[in-house]
């Protein structure tokens, strides 16, 4: 299996993956500042793999720092959660990281038995579980999924998804792309169609990668060719992941997310997300509420270094780059995947209970 993320206590590595799929080459991180980086320029990426290595990066600093008291370890966790909560904000899985680590600290703040020592030793524990609970939870998502298209959806099974949700967006196995490695291990997969998910290109670079390293049949498309395939009938569902979706079932992901969806619905395509409970935030009643990240302009202006759109002595062309779409609830007609089960976006509200009761730390 193909890992972003390879960590030991006192020692983190994240693939860069803007450098995909050309080379492979991991970066030592050594401190938040680092962690911090790595995920703002996106050699990190993926709403899942983002939390984790904010929290290892944390990790890493806890590793090497003395503490006089329990005060002091307190105040600098608080310090640097909210500095990595600055990172990437439109994911919701990294605040959940975030709140999970503050309970934890300030439970451990008002035990009288634990030393300064004996807390950060927890703490270290619990934040170290999250690479193997990632998995287990993305491989429940993936059986959830698989199971649920297959009674649905026509055959032979051939799934259209988007941007880059697999083992280089979490800690390993994926959400929307864990569905199809389902599917493709259990011998239930036709073939698998990946857009080039334009500006970043995580498609193209990223997706299709993984794809041919675990020899699952599938076509890279371009963007603009999605409504074309859909109308061909070779296209039985969509599964696409998530940053954020909310109490009414909008869900925010990469752009161009919302066109596949409405394209989706005018062929009468299922249309799925995939994505852990720490994805959904009930605190926001709707997606016009979700903060949508806008990135360089020279995402978009170049590849590789080379610049592809016109310009001139003065300024050249102006560029509009928001990082993700708000797909509306309506649109999500398959149902939201996730580790417990499969749920209708009008069915989020009625399951606030289950699906709000997270436990990253197993």
């Amino acid at each position: 299996m193909l890992e972003a993320i390879l960590y030991q206590r006192g020692k983190l590595e994240v693939l860069d993956q803007l450098l995909l799929p050309a080379k492979t080459s991991y970066d030592n991180i050594t401190s938040v500042q680092e962690g911090w980086e790595a995920i703002k320029s996106m050699k990190v990426r993926g709403a899942p793999a983002i939390s984790i290595v904010a929290a290892l990066s944390l990790a890493i600093e806890l590793t090497k720092t003395d503490f006089s008291s329990k005060d002091e370890l307190h105040e600098f966790l608080i310090k640097n959660l909210n500095y990595l909560l600055t990172s990437r904000p439109t994911a919701v899985n990294l605040g959940q990281v975030v709140k999970l680590i503050t309970d934890l600290s300030e439970k451990y703040l008002k035990d009288d038995s634990l030393t300064e020592i004996g807390m950060k030793e927890r703490l270290l524990t619990e934040m170290e579980k999250l690479l193997s609970s990632d998995i287990r939870i993305n491989k429940l998502i993936g059986e959830y999924g698989g199971k649920h298209i297959l009674e649905n959806c026509s055959k032979p099974i051939s799934i259209l998804t988007h941007c880059n949700t697999g083992s280089l967006a979490t800690a390993g196995y994926g959400t929307a792309l864990g569905v199809i490695r389902w599917l493709h291990q259990n011998n239930n997969l036709h073939h698998a169609f990946c857009t080039e998910t334009r500006p970043y290109n995580q498609g193209a670079r990223l997706t299709a990668y993984e794809l041919v390293h675990d020899k699952v049949p599938s076509t890279l498309i371009c963007d603009s060719m999605v409504a074309s395939l859909m109308k061909s009938g070779k296209v039985s569902a969509v599964i696409v992941g998530a940053d954020r979706v909310v109490l009414n079932g909008d869900t925010a992901n990469k752009i161009g997310t919302y066109q596949i969806a409405v394209c989706a619905k005018y062929h009468d395509i299922p249309f799925y997300v995939a994505c852990p409970r720490s994805t959904l935030d009930f605190a926001l009643e709707s997606g016009h509420m979700i903060p949508i990240e806008e990135r360089p302009s020279q995402e978009m202006l170049y590849i590789n270094k080379a610049r592809i759109a016109a310009e001139d002595f003065f300024i050249g062309i102006n560029c509009w780059n928001p990082a993700f779409d708000i797909t509306p609830a309506s649109l999500i007609t398959g149902g939201i995947i996730t580790e417990i089960g499969v749920f209708s976006p009008s069915s989020l509200k009625e399951n606030i209970d289950k699906l709000s009761s997270i436990d990253l730390f197993k």
